[in-house]
């Protein structure tokens, strides 16, 4: 800075002296003041000028970092924008199989429905026949009724049994004769015999223990009646025991001991189409 003000100095007393004019001591004063006025707006620039090259260095820095925030924020939106697109993707995808599915699902079900409206034709068909078909026994305890999409044929044991034996009687026989007619014309329907009887203790019956034993004993006889005499498909029988275990009727009464004691004869559709769907 001194060196910069003896210059202007120097250049002042130059041009003074080229001119050839001898200042006086109030010019020079002036010149004094210029020169101190000129050097403190010098450095008044420079602190400026210095000034703005830190501004400039932190803008540039801050232009710098943002420059860098701006660029990972792009990766970070193309990176969203990828995945909002793989997902978009992934849910259409997602949405064409859950579709897919419910319109599957939808067939089956009307297929199901339709199988469960023929199966409940098919046994009220039945019921009438069989109640056609036996008419004659009803007023001897036999009745036909539709339970949870099954056909229940009850006959009383005083229908179908001397009293404590396993032996059918005549009456008996024609009923189960007149019942299998009809039923070899559903070979489609599956046949469970059910043995009941009442809460009394059983004695002098021999071999006989017990009621639950005499239950499976005389559905057994129903079973080979219908299968050996009538010609009924073995294959489409079984025979059950319930004993004294789901009664009708209490047991306190004998008119709710005779209800007890009975055969039914369980007659279901055969489902098996049914079931194929549901494995499905």
């Amino acid at each position: 800075m001194k060196k910069i003000s003896f210059l202007l100095f120097a250049v002042m007393m130059a041009s003074a002296f080229s001119s050839c004019v001898i200042l006086s001591p109030k010019k020079y004063k002036s010149l004094l003041s210029k020169q101190d006025s000129l050097s403190a707006g010098w450095t008044e620039a420079q602190a400026k000028n210095e000034s703005l090259e830190n501004l400039i260095y932190r803008l540039r820095r801050d232009t710098t970092g943002l420059n860098s925030a701006l660029a990972e924020l792009r990766n970070r939106y193309t990176e969203m924008d990828s995945n909002y697109a793989k997902l978009r993707q992934n849910s259409s995808n997602e949405i064409n199989k859950l579709s897919g599915d419910l319109k599957r699902r939808e067939q089956r079900l009307k297929e199901v429905e339709e199988i469960l409206r023929k199966r409940d034709e098919a046994t009220n068909q039945l019921k009438e026949k069989l109640q056609q078909a036996l008419l004659g026994f009803a007023k001897s305890g036999l009745t036909v009724e539709i339970r949870n999409g099954k056909v229940y044929v009850s006959l009383t044991d005083k229908l179908l049994f001397p009293s404590g034996s396993i032996i059918i009687d005549e009456k008996g026989r024609q009923a189960l004769s007149q019942l299998a007619e009809v039923l070899k014309q559903q070979p489609e329907i599956n046949i469970a015999v059910e043995g009941h009887t009442d809460s009394q203790k059983i004695t002098n019956l021999g071999q006989i223990k017990d009621n639950w034993d005499l239950s499976v004993l005389r559905s057994t006889s129903v079973v080979r009646y219908l299968t050996e005499v009538s010609k009924v498909e073995s294959v489409r029988m079984t025979a059950t025991g319930k004993g004294e275990y789901q009664p009708l009727a209490e047991n306190t009464s004998a008119e709710g001991r005779s209800r007890n004691r009975r055969i039914e004869i369980v007659l279901s559709p055969k489902l098996d189409e049914l079931y194929e769907l549901i494995k499905q």
